[in-house]
């Protein structure tokens, strides 16, 4: 189990950052941070295409859209694989200290609340490049 050391100046340290996002199974944590970096890319170009084509603004948020669900469903499917490797080790050892059944529990919901964290930071360019686009339909 990796120890966690926080010092606080101001932001978390890199350290924290990186064990989080290996602890959680480096293969899926890299899915879901690609999720998350595309649906800001389409969220982006929305926002740059907004005012030029509405057509490219509405496709770049229907992908946006379709790339934060794909994120938060990614974290969900880790969490259950997670779990059930987990239970497997556990069954296999038979009497378990409540310890090591809870770390196992964090561990496994690391990948599931990173695809809550990337659904939610997507929704909220979402919501606002779909108030910009149809104020500009309005506008016109």
């Amino acid at each position: 189990m990796n120890t966690v050391i926080i010092t606080l100046n101001g932001f978390y340290s890199q350290t924290i950052a990186a064990n989080i996002f290996t602890d959680g199974g480096t293969l899926f944590m890299s899915l879901i941070l690609m999720c998350l970096l595309a649906a800001l890319l389409f969220i982006i170009r929305g926002f740059i295409n907004v005012k030029k084509s509405v057509a490219i603004a509405n496709k770049s948020l229907k992908l946006a859209t379709d790339f934060s669900l794909l994120g938060l469903v990614t974290g969900f499917l880790a969490s259950i694989l997670g779990l059930i490797s987990a239970f497997d080790s556990l069954e296999a050892m038979g009497n378990v200290d409540p310890a090591v059944f809870a770390g196992g529990l964090k561990i496994s919901l690391l990948t599931a609340t990173f695809g809550l964290f990337t659904f939610v930071a997507a929704r909220i360019g979402i919501l606002v490049l779909r108030m910009m686009i149809s104020n500009t339909n309005s506008t016109k």
